[in-house]
């Protein structure tokens, strides 16, 4: 929620929240097609969202974790179109959306706080939609780090040291990358010195570096520069667009 409120405001908002309910790691926090009556604000713990494909096909949309809100994309047409599921043991908060349109036109400090979150979602989906076409392997995984690192720095956590509770496969899926392609990837910034990998642990060793490969330059300070790697062509939906499937706003680099 934004800051600067004052007490009577923050009592309005806090009045906001229907209930603060644990999700357990695994569990279904909503599914698509579900009918949208609220937002979830998470206050603790990561989540996925995603879309299934006609043939069965699981599509992940993005990832999500404290200070972030889901459910955006079923304003639009009064249901959910993404499955949202908790990688670890997480907390929400939910929020009428009736309520939420009520406390944005009193407060515009909320309105415009809403406003952002939405605007932020459309650059995050443009970003990934110029990162799946036309960027490398070695692009898209550093520009994922690069990505998670400045999340996390945001909400005062460490921006080196990234504990993923996400899977390799689950990063591939949404990178379009296939899991063996994402294990070469980490081995090659391993031995060149921008990563130390340990299971789901990665340290950053070299902000800059990563960054540079993030942008498909040379790795900085090197005389090794990252090779191109063919671009892998998996098919994939366009992010959160559904293109091919369904709408789904959720794309979350944040």
């Amino acid at each position: 929620m934004p800051v600067g409120l004052s007490a009577r405001e923050q009592k309005n908002v806090d009045g906001l929240v229907e209930s603060r309910r644990k999700i357990s790691k695994g569990q279904t926090l909503f599914d698509s097609g579900m009918p949208f009556r609220s937002l979830f604000a998470i206050r603790s713990g990561v989540f996925k969202t995603s879309l299934l494909h006609e043939d069965g096909h699981e599509q992940i949309t993005g990832f999500h974790m404290s200070a972030d809100m889901m459910g955006l994309e079923g304003i639009v047409e009064g249901e959910h179109r993404c499955d949202a599921v908790a990688l670890e043991d997480s907390e929400i908060c939910e929020i009428p959306f009736d309520r939420m349109s009520d406390i944005t036109q009193e407060f515009p400090v909320m309105q415009h706080y809403v406003h952002r979150m939405m605007s932020s979602e459309i650059v995050r989906d443009n970003g990934m939609m110029m990162l799946l076409g036309h960027a490398q392997a070695e692009e898209r995984l550093a520009a994922f780090f690069v990505n998670w690192r400045q999340r996390m720095l945001t909400r005062g956590f460490s921006g080196t040291r990234l504990i993923l509770r996400m899977t390799r496969q689950e990063i591939g899926n949404y990178l379009a990358l296939t899991v063996e392609t994402v294990s070469r990837t980490l081995t090659k910034f391993s031995k060149i010195g921008v990563l130390f990998v340990d299971g789901r642990e990665i340290r950053i060793l070299d902000t800059q570096g990563l960054t540079a490969i993030g942008k498909g330059q040379a790795l900085a300070n090197t005389d090794h520069p990252v090779e191109k790697s063919p671009r892998n062509q998996a098919g994939h939906t366009d992010p959160c667009s559904g293109t091919t499937t369904r709408k789904c706003s959720s794309r979350s680099m944040r």
